[in-house]
């Protein structure tokens, strides 16, 4: 085991893993976590806590992952190269180490122009792959990216995010296979709707070998709406939302209960395709529909946490 985290112990189980998204407040009340936390405590085997999500000012991930860590839910901390320098970096790597935080998600980050505070000086000192490579020194070796030894090695479970869908197509497994050579354990995708083009990059990930060494979660969303699934195909880069998502959403007597079903529904696809180890479900300051979707879909979060 590398980090004893649930989230390992699930993974590497071979049971099928659910994790959840949670977002830290723009501001200082630690009860938004608290709130949101004990709405997915019991239903995800962990829950990303993002980094100033789309550049925008929140409260530190490290500081929300620990508050939902006291309240009982396994936190998976993100970390973006966007605002941090490599010594920061590794110092906050071993803070969150030292609160018993034992998962980390390393990305390179969304660009400042896209955030509340465009004029910021990104820094971008390194990008995810080189974050991994360093991560996975300093749990390894361990060593601080210089050479120097550190005296207590920071226990992680090491992850990445995958884009299925990006452009080029081809290349999207090859970029996923040299994160999984940088030293990640678990890596979770871009929101998928297009199942049959995911099956695609599946394909080309067992080819590489990438699903015998890491642990692929799928991600998924439920929708609120046929605007949402519109802007989503339309206005996010790296998103694919097929016709028939939208026709099913503008029909819908209930848009909500439909995004729902439309998201368990991906969740039985894509669960039986060989090389998926689990789902990230992504209902950001929607909470509220991650147990409904874990019931639809008959998902068993938890199986190994003893």
């Amino acid at each position: 085991m590398k980090s004893g985290s649930i989230l390992e112990k699930t993974l590497e189980s071979g049971a099928f893993a659910v994790t959840g998204e949670l977002g830290p407040p723009k501001g200082a009340d630690a009860g938004v976590i608290t709130r949101k936390a004990n709405i997915l405590k019991g239903h995800v085997d962990a829950v990303n806590i993002t980094d100033n999500q789309t550049a925008i000012s929140r409260m530190a991930s490290m500081a929300a992952a620990k508050i939902a860590l006291d309240e009982g839910l396994e936190p998976i901390m993100q970390m973006t190269c966007r605002d941090r320098n490599r010594l920061a970096m590794q110092a906050d790597i071993l803070g969150a180490a030292a609160l018993g935080i034992r998962n980390l998600l390393c990305l390179t980050g969304d660009h400042q122009s896209f955030g509340n505070h465009p004029d910021a000086m990104g820094v971008f000192d390194l990008d995810s792959v080189t974050l991994i490579r360093m991560v996975k020194d300093m749990r390894d070796v361990p060593a601080f990216q210089c050479g120097e030894e550190i005296t207590k090695a920071p226990e992680l479970y090491i992850g990445a995010a995958a884009n299925p869908y990006a452009d080029p197509f081809p290349f999207r497994a090859i970029r996923l296979a040299k994160k999984v050579d940088a030293g990640i354990d678990f890596c979770q995708t871009q929101i998928i709707f297009n199942v049959d083009k995911f099956d695609q990059f599946m394909a080309q990930c067992r080819e590489l070998g990438v699903t015998e060494r890491c642990r692929i979660l799928a991600g998924v969303a439920p929708l609120k709406s046929a605007g949402m699934a519109k802007y989503m195909k339309n206005r996010v880069a790296g998103m694919d939302v097929p016709e028939e998502v939208i026709s099913r959403m503008e029909g819908a007597a209930d848009a909500q209960d439909e995004g729902i079903q439309v998201c368990v529904d991906v969740i039985d696809r894509v669960r039986e395709i060989e090389g998926v180890a689990g789902v990230h479900i992504m209902a950001v300051e929607w909470e509220e529909a991650v147990p409904e979707i874990v019931s639809r879909a008959g998902l068993r979060p938890g199986s190994a946490r003893s």
